[in-house]
């Protein structure tokens, strides 16, 4: 639970500062735009130390995938585009794939 509670605001904060810049640079909007846009990369990069993981390595891997549905929802949400049967099903996997690193046995910690 608390893995959603950290990586879906942290998902959202990436969308959010990186469709900024993108809305700056290829949608034509005032640079005024990279202000709050940066101020959500620098959230997003706090909300990722506070992950439930064993190393920064993993929980970046294991977030990928919350990102990846989150991203297919802002297509929904903020641009209109409906994901098609293959995003559902890439994101399926990738979700797979998170829980297996996040939660899947691993060795002892390094030093």
């Amino acid at each position: 639970m608390w893995t959603a509670l950290v990586f879906v605001p942290a998902a959202l904060c990436e969308i959010g500062g990186c469709f900024a810049f993108w809305a700056w640079a290829r949608l034509g909007r005032s640079v005024l735009w990279l202000l709050p846009g940066s101020a959500a990369l620098v959230v997003f990069g706090w909300l990722l130390t506070l992950a439930p993981a064993s190393s920064a390595g993993r929980a970046y891997a294991a977030y990928g995938g919350v990102y990846i549905l989150t991203s297919l929802l802002w297509s929904v949400w903020v641009e209109g585009v409906r994901p098609d049967r293959s995003d559902l099903a890439g994101a399926g996997v990738a979700l797979v794939g998170a829980a297996i690193i996040l939660f899947g046995p691993h060795g002892p910690k390094p030093p």
